[in-house]
């Protein structure tokens, strides 16, 4: 694969991540990720989700810490907000 392909899907990462913080922020969760990468981690996840106010991890910690991908959090989210109306 060139390099320019890794770039974009990393640009597209990037762009996810931004955009789901802000779906987070409006639940006044943080998007947090590991500062070491585990071989588990790098197999699937990446990524947990804290509640701002207690600090209590509330999505990603299945099995492992940084379990869930950013996929995984915006479908969990999509749940919490039908929950919600």
């Amino acid at each position: 694969s060139s390099g320019s392909e890794m770039s974009s899907r990393k640009k597209h990462v990037v762009s996810q991540e931004r955009i789901t913080k802000r779906l987070l922020g409006r639940h006044n969760l943080d998007l947090l990720k590991p500062l070491k990468l585990t071989s588990k981690i790098m197999e699937h996840g990446g990524y947990k989700v804290r509640d701002a106010a207690t600090g209590k991890i509330v999505f990603g910690e299945a099995k492992y810490e940084f379990s869930a991908t950013l996929d995984e959090i915006e479908a969990w989210l999509e749940i919490l907000e039908a929950g919600a109306d």
